[in-house]
């Protein structure tokens, strides 16, 4: 009788076969996406703390750098209000530029 499990010798390693299909779309389907979620969110939280603190540490070695440059090239009594003032400079110069990208122009 071939519809009865217990007569076919191979109902077993079928079984088993099926059962692990259907377990691995499952894995797929959920446990795979939730790990990419979980992912996405501990290295989104990562990159929001540690890209300020960054970019404040570069700002602070560029300010020092240009103070050291001014230093050697002018004088050492104004290299510290000038390293400001091109610092500043430069932080106005990209804050303008990326003003600028903010918004698409309207195409006629």
């Amino acid at each position: 009788m071939p519809g009865n499990p217990l007569t076919d010798p191979n109902w077993a390693s079928d079984l088993a076969d099926t059962i692990d299909r259907y377990v691995s779309k499952v894995r797929a389907t959920v446990t795979d996406r939730a790990v990419v979620a979980v992912r996405a969110v501990v290295f989104g939280i990562i990159i929001a703390i540690a890209a300020p603190v960054t970019i404040t540490l570069m700002v602070i070695l560029g300010t020092k750098f240009v103070q050291r440059l001014i230093a050697l090239a002018v004088d050492h009594d104004s290299s510290v209000w000038s390293s400001y003032m091109v610092m500043g400079g430069l932080l106005v110069l990209g804050g303008s530029l990326a003003m600028r990208k903010r918004y698409v122009a309207d195409q006629a």
